[in-house]
């Protein structure tokens, strides 16, 4: 056995892979965290974060992430600045207590008893010149996470599937008006949730209209939208406070090939709460979860994955 094999690799370095390196670490297993393409995940992008349990006033979301991480380090967590591109789940190693999982940095390859796949996803942007500015300042990806932040305002929401009749129906509690705009006529979601949107009386809709800018970056929030027909190509302004992202997430597991299972979006299956079919193989976090993507969730399934790590290490002798 080489002398150089980790007890556990974690994939992710946001909330859920934070959670997990606590844990772990706590159980002496100095567990190496790798960073990701998104290090601190979600989170690192959001401003105030009001729902996570132990902040009575609220905390910024890079802050909380930045307490984990130091958490986690107090305790013995290492961390490694590097992306993922592929692993070997070793799973035709017919021994458990030789089975080796590789990790490929691309630059190197580290090995490991153990794997926590917490490497999140990511939210689909629109790709708009102030998009990215605009980010926790009126521009958001979660109706839970921010809609309280707009009472009383007009919304946009942007899609056409169920995320978006979703998103669109929650913000209700709290905007005056939600516009939820569409780039075709004809819309993805089902029947039920699409009808439910309509029948309310506080969302309106735009088809056939796309984004062009979201307003005003000069103003450091968001002001307005600038829409344009695809018909007509008539373009104008539509007053806003905030604009909700309703196409989806892309969870980031490209790197783990047809080696788990997966679903029709990508998204991880996992056995049970937190296995999968690759033995000492775990999965937590948004990477697998397509319902509920919170801070508060992402860190439930991350401890659980490293109590189960603990265990799978105790049962092979480790």
């Amino acid at each position: 056995m080489p002398e150089n094999v980790r007890n556990l690799i974690i994939v992710g370095s946001g909330c859920s892979g934070l959670t997990a390196a606590i844990y772990a670490a706590r159980a002496n297993l100095r567990p190496l965290v790798i960073d990701g393409h998104e290090p601190g995940g979600q989170l690192s992008i959001t401003t105030l974060v009001e729902n996570f349990p132990g902040f009575p006033e609220g905390i910024q979301g890079p802050e909380l992430i930045e307490n984990m991480r130091q958490q986690a380090a107090r305790f013995g967590a290492e961390f490694l600045a590097g992306h993922v591109a592929s692993v070997d789940l070793g799973q035709k190693s017919a021994d458990l207590g030789k089975k080796l999982i590789e990790v490929n940095l691309g630059r190197e390859t580290l090995l490991a008893r153990t794997l926590i796949i917490a490497s999140g996803a990511s939210a689909r942007w629109l790709g708009l010149p102030n998009e990215q500015a605009l980010i926790g300042h009126g521009v958001s990806s979660c109706a839970t996470c921010d809609g309280f932040f707009f009472s009383g305002k007009e919304i946009a929401v942007i899609g056409g599937g169920d995320s978006a009749m979703e998103e669109a129906l929650f913000l209700t509690r709290f905007a005056s008006k939600v516009t939820v705009i569409h780039r075709r006529h004809e819309f993805r979601a089902s029947k039920i949730m699409l009808d439910r949107a309509r029948k309310h009386d506080q969302i309106e809709f735009l088809t056939d209209t796309v984004v062009d800018d979201v307003l005003d970056v000069s103003k450091k929030e968001v002001t307005g939208l600038r829409l344009r027909n695809l018909k007509t190509g008539e373009q104008w302004d539509l007053p806003a406070s905030a604009m909700f992202l309703g196409i989806g997430h892309t969870p980031n597991a490209q790197f783990i090939g047809d080696q788990l299972d997966r679903d029709g979006e990508g998204y991880l299956i996992p056995e049970g709460f937190v296995g999968s079919r690759a033995p000492g193989v775990f999965i937590s976090g948004d990477v697998a979860d397509r319902h509920y993507r919170q801070a508060v969730t992402a860190a439930g399934t991350g401890c659980m994955a490293a109590l189960e790590v603990e265990k799978y290490l105790e049962e092979i002798g480790k």
